[in-house]
């Protein structure tokens, strides 16, 4: 995809350069090359299958932890934490 022409606007006899622009930006917006840019610059990869998995195990392991503290009489349950603003 790298070095062909994908948009391509000449200049007319009597426009102007911002109707030129405002051509060139209607172009590329009908052929999607603003949003596959878009797309490939916040590009973020798939987490793995282990990332997830462990993910999930740490998770458990918190909420199992959390409901100990309860039954041992550490933390009460209907006073939670907010988040602070």
């Amino acid at each position: 995809m790298t070095g062909t022409t994908q948009v391509e606007v000449r200049r007319g006899k009597n426009e102007n350069t911002v109707s030129l622009i405002r051509r060139f930006s209607r172009r590329a917006k009908g052929t999607n090359i603003v949003r596959l840019m878009r797309v490939r610059r916040y590009y973020i990869r798939l987490k793995s299958k282990n990332v997830d998995r462990n993910r999930a195990l740490i998770g458990l392991a918190r909420r199992e932890k959390y409901r100990e503290m309860v039954k041992l009489g550490k933390i009460d349950p209907t006073k939670r934490r907010t988040r602070r603003r």
